[in-house]
């Protein structure tokens, strides 16, 4: 498979996942599109190792080919933080406020 069809499905993700935070109002809806985001660059550096693999310097140089799942493994690391602290952050909204609702976190400034 070419490498444009990656990119153009990563490309698709994460538009989709920057709508999704730009008009949404539910905090629940916006994190799960942050973490789309994520996903499609993940995406990206899978296709991106794989082409390295293929290509000449790949095969001469074994030990690099393995750079984007790395990277792809910390980003992964990354996201279960994310995920930890952002969905306390949304039980603890909740339990403050009854709602998710971003518009609702102007209250916390008074």
């Amino acid at each position: 498979m070419e490498i444009k069809y990656y990119i153009g499905l990563a490309v698709a993700l994460f538009c989709i996942g920057v709508a999704g935070v730009l008009t949404r109002r539910n905090a629940i809806i916006i994190f799960m599109c942050i973490e789309l985001m994520l996903n499609a660059v993940n995406v990206l550096l899978v296709a991106f190792s794989k082409m390295h693999a293929l290509s000449a310097l790949g095969k001469a140089m074994p030990s690099v080919v393995s750079d984007g799942q790395l990277f792809v493994f910390f980003i992964m690391v990354v996201a279960a933080a994310e995920v930890s602290v952002g969905l306390a952050i949304i039980v603890m909204m909740y339990r403050n406020v009854h709602a998710v609702d971003v518009n609702f976190l102007n209250r916390l400034k008074n």
